[in-house]
């Protein structure tokens, strides 16, 4: 059974120690409600039974203390009855406005008043089934994207790619028959093809990296740094760890589709220098980790759909992924593949 945490609000989350909690006294709201109001009126009953309290048809000063002080104790009691009874209800209140299905996993304690527990373990309940719809959902879309991916990419490759391909030696086969004048056209001719070839490669190779399937996870990742680093002009370090064992093959391309999206954010938006690539393991879990010495998490679009895809990616698999600030001040991009799925 994995260990869980609380925050200040009571919701699970996992990686944790827990502390033992007392279990709620078997009593519905209603009966609580009934046994304070019925034990105040029954010490005030016996209060006036075996005390000399009395009240006159002329109250006195006295009297009205007596009588004001046992009115504030029973508006205190109801009151933290109350506040006691409905806790948990907050803390469910807000469980339901910080729910997020592309970060799953928190829940909320089951505790206070049988009403109260059965209510909260209904929205865990319903929280659990969202999750693993848009889960499964997720997955299927996915799987879709990349299939179309492959299939555009063999295209472009075979059938486009070769067409360009025959332009540039039917065009380097004319050289020799064209006339002075006609010849830096057609040199120019050449080299827009051959431009147009090579851009061709990239955008075939961005859809569905060959290398990731032939070779692995590391060895696409290297190629994905120095393609970064050479269309970007900047600096790309990439290290792999000793000891990252081997993944499922879904779990390598959502690993390269997030790398991918983190480096391209922050080309785009972190006007960095430099970005450090790492994959390690730690604690039989597996750490992508993309960090930047750019302008930091002020500049980065954090609801735009290149971040709400690394999200999704990261739930199909079972990860968890985390925006931070990294060491260089910038911005850091943390995937978090947990030993169960490591190991699955």
């Amino acid at each position: 059974m994995s260990a869980t945490t609380r925050d200040d609000h009571g919701l699970a989350r996992p990686g944790g120690t827990r502390r033992p909690r007392l279990a709620a006294p078997d009593l519905g709201l209603y009966a609580r409600v009934l046994a304070v109001n019925a034990s105040i009126l029954v010490v005030a009953f016996l209060l006036l039974i075996l005390t000399p309290v009395r009240v006159d048809p002329s109250v006195t000063g006295g009297q009205v203390v007596i009588l004001f002080a046992g009115l504030l104790v029973m508006l205190a009691g109801n009151a933290l009855l109350l506040r006691f009874s409905m806790a948990p209800l907050g803390r469910l209140m807000g469980l339901m406005r910080s729910a997020d299905v592309l970060q799953p996993g928190r829940r909320l304690d089951a505790g206070g008043t049988p009403e109260v527990a059965e209510v909260i373990t209904a929205f865990n309940a319903t929280l659990e089934r969202l999750e693993d719809e848009r889960r499964a959902s997720m997955r299927r879309v996915l799987s879709a994207q990349e299939a179309e991916r492959r299939r555009i990419s063999q295209e472009l490759h075979d059938q486009i790619g070769q067409n360009l391909t025959a332009v540039l030696l039917e065009l380097k086969r004319l050289r020799g028959h064209v006339t002075d004048g006609w010849a830096d056209t057609l040199a120019d001719a050449q080299e827009l093809a051959r431009e147009s070839l090579e851009e061709l490669r990239r955008i075939s190779y961005e859809l569905r990296p060959a290398v990731l399937d032939d070779l692995g996870l590391a060895s696409a990742l290297a190629a994905l740094a120095d393609a970064v680093a050479r269309r970007a002009q900047v600096e790309v370090a990439n290290e792999v760890g000793a000891g990252v064992p081997a993944l499922a093959p879904e779990i390598e391309l959502a690993v390269y589709r997030i790398a991918q999206e983190a480096l391209t954010n922050a080309v785009r938006h972190a006007g960095c220098t430099r970005v450090r690539v790492r994959l390690l393991a730690e604690g039989g879990a597996v750490y992508l980790r993309v960090a930047d010495d750019g302008c930091g998490l002020g500049e980065l679009p954090r609801s735009g759909g290149g971040i709400r895809g690394m999200r999704e990616r990261a739930l199909t698999i079972g990860g968890r992924l985390v925006l931070g600030v990294g060491d260089e001040g910038g911005v850091e991009v943390e995937l978090c593949i947990p030993p169960a799925v490591v190991a699955a």
